[in-house]
């Protein structure tokens, strides 16, 4: 599995019969907390692996560093996070690379494995299948508004209690979303990115040679996010992604720009077959994670289209 598809990760088929899964990201910092962009970077590198139904075995670090800018003590900081996720993940960090540049950025190249028998991928989907997404949205926008807003209004409520709440999906490992679907019989999944919900669902749908229903009125949100973006929080990407994959849409929504909006280290939307759905959804929720039937996977919309049920959707 590689470029074809636009898949989450690169996965190679050994001669012992086993496979080999492989994937890189890096990004700037998305939190002023230099642990916890280190924590979300790391959670964020290994999604990729999840998503493809595997799991993490050691990571190389991925640095760019302003030296003459942020004290090397910082950096000390965001590698201590990104040990902390891959402690917590079970995967070693055995090295990696650093280089200057104007812009801190921070990640890892995360190498993994997986049963070629059971890799998940983009284009295993089939019409019948639910959708399931196993974190709210609504990072991106969130994280804008930390950003943008001065320092004074950072621990004023609702924004803190969103922040927080923010921090606490984008820091979850999607490794027990990708064990509880392996036992629901999952065969195709993605994790949800820059894209947003409707960019990645677009690729999977794609993919697959499948259409989707999406009810946007069941999609969760991360509490604060939607009043963030009717503040106009949402960030740059969110206009890219509808541009792009807006043609993909039929319908449209009040909330197009929290489906839109790019996520960092977001849950795996998955695949599902609607006989399992409702003990994956329980097994989800056992687990602590806020998941939801987003939708059905159909061949009566279009190879490649969504349309959007509920919300203003038609």
């Amino acid at each position: 599995m590689g470029f074809d598809t636009g898949d989450d990760a690169a996965v190679w088929r050994r001669p012992d019969g086993g496979a080999t899964v492989s994937t890189a990201d890096f990004f700037p910092p998305v939190v002023d907390d230099a642990r916890l962009w280190g924590r979300i970077a790391a959670a964020n590198a290994a999604s990729d692996v999840y998503a493809m139904g595997g799991r993490p075995l050691f990571a190389l670090n991925l640095v760019v560093w302003p030296r003459e800018e942020l004290p090397l003590s910082l950096l000390t900081e965001v590698l201590a996070g990104g040990s902390q996720t891959a402690s917590e993940g079970g995967w070693e960090l055995v090295g990696g690379h650093t280089t200057e540049g104007v812009e801190p950025l921070y990640g890892q190249a995360v190498t993994g494995e997986v049963d070629p028998a059971h890799a998940l991928t983009n284009a295993g989907a089939k019409a019948g299948q639910k959708l399931v997404l196993t974190k709210p949205l609504g990072t991106g926008v969130i994280t804008t508004a930390h950003k943008r807003l001065p320092p004074d209004d950072l621990d004023v409520e609702p924004l803190a209690s969103a922040f927080w709440s923010a921090a606490r999906q984008m820091c979850r490992l999607n490794d027990a979303a990708a064990t509880a679907a392996a036992r629901a019989g999952v065969n195709a999944a993605t994790d949800v990115t820059g894209f947003g919900l409707i960019g990645h669902l677009q690729v999977l749908c794609a993919s697959s040679g499948v259409g989707a229903a999406l009810h946007v009125s069941a999609v969760p949100f991360i509490e604060g996010a939607a009043e963030l973006a009717k503040r106009g929080f949402s960030p740059g990407g969110t206009a890219r992604n509808l541009e792009h994959f807006g043609r993909f849409l039929d319908g449209s929504s009040p909330r197009l720009d929290l489906l839109a909006d790019p996520q960092t280290s977001g849950g795996l939307l998955l695949a599902c077959p609607s006989g399992s759905a409702d003990d994956l959804l329980a097994e989800l929720e056992s687990s602590g994670h806020d998941a939801a039937v987003v939708g059905e996977l159909t061949g009566l919309v279009a190879p490649g289209r969504i349309r959007l049920v509920g919300e203003g959707g038609v």
